[in-house]
């Protein structure tokens, strides 16, 4: 390898969200409104998780570390989203970028894996009912969300290693609203498609297999629910998983068409358009889903909310 190829391009250009023109302003604040409500939303369903002590089972240990994970998730990509909106310099420095791709696919990866266990704890609870306390463990619980933060950091070390070592010989504008595999990979002076292969069959594994067992196991999970002889069971239990389920589908659907590839692109326009579902709108409506669908999450902010306020508010004799 030259060794000039790396030295000679420092830099990249993050071109975002091309010919705005005058809505940019507007793009600008409706980002910062759902960012600032990811953050805000998620984190109050992790600190009302923590501390209320009835919300401390393996269901909502799970909400809790997925509300956490989406934190990290989103501040790697949507600060800088915002700052190219604001900057008429959208440049990121080579190691920056190698950072952020790295970063939002190892907390990608770990909510793939963090999903599936979600649903392998909906698959017990309600077709294992007799076996769940005594499987699902708090300890287990625990074992299962640290052993999705570690595979999910572990994955594309490989991925990023291999475009480390890629010869990028001048032209530097990323047509993408943050650093990515795809990208970047259409950026390299040279043949990319052992990197698009190792891509596929890493990124292949990850998505597709989580997705096929979180499929089986809601497709069990519906098969029990329709044999609970009353009306009311069946809606409690449907309403249990339908909030799970309905980020699943959000979320795995814009990936899979992002990453289960052979090619580097298929349009600017589409891989904009999904990577703002999976990296801002998956992570903004958790915390609707979560809070506004789950009547038990919401005594508790109230709980918490009311118990705090009652705190700090004087007594009189």
């Amino acid at each position: 390898m030259e060794p000039h190829n790396r030295s000679s391009l420092a830099e990249f250009v993050l071109l975002g969200f091309p010919k705005m023109g005058h809505i940019k302003g507007w793009l600008f604040a409706l980002l910062l409104l759902a960012y600032l409500f990811t953050i805000c939303g998620n984190m109050l369903i992790f600190l009302v998780i923590q501390l209320d002590a009835a919300l401390h089972t393996p269901m909502y240990r799970l909400v809790s570390a997925l509300s956490f994970l989406e934190l990290w998730y989103t501040a790697t990509t949507i600060p800088k989203m915002l700052a190219n909106l604001l900057s008429e310099k959208k440049t990121i420095s080579f190691a920056g970028c190698l950072l952020q791709t790295y970063f939002f696919h190892s907390l990608g990866a770990s909510e793939c894996y963090l999903l599936t266990a979600m649903a392998y704890d909906r698959y017990l609870a309600i077709c294992r009912p007799l076996h769940y306390p005594s499987v699902m463990t708090p300890t287990v619980c625990g074992k299962m969300a640290a052993a999705c933060w570690t595979c999910g950091f572990l994955c594309p070390i490989s991925e990023v290693i291999l475009v480390s070592q890629l010869p990028f010989c001048g032209y530097n504008e990323i047509q993408h609203i943050f650093c990515d595999f795809p990208p970047l990979l259409s950026l390299a002076c040279k043949d990319t498609s052992t990197n698009v292969l190792v891509d596929f069959a890493i990124n292949a594994f990850i998505i597709l297999v989580t997705f096929l067992f979180i499929m089986v196991s809601y497709g069990r999970i519906i098969s029990a629910v329709l044999k609970i002889n009353t009306a009311a069971g069946r809606t409690k239990a449907f309403s249990t998983c339908a909030s799970h389920l309905t980020v699943v589908l959000t979320f795995f659907g814009s990936i899979i068409f992002m990453y289960v590839r052979l090619r580097k692109s298929y349009s600017l326009t589409l891989d904009r358009t999904l990577a703002v579902i999976y990296s801002v709108l998956t992570p903004l409506v958790n915390p609707i889903i979560y809070s506004l669908r789950n009547k038990e999450l919401i005594k508790a902010i109230k709980r918490t909310i009311f118990r705090k306020g009652g705190r700090a508010s004087p007594t009189h004799h």
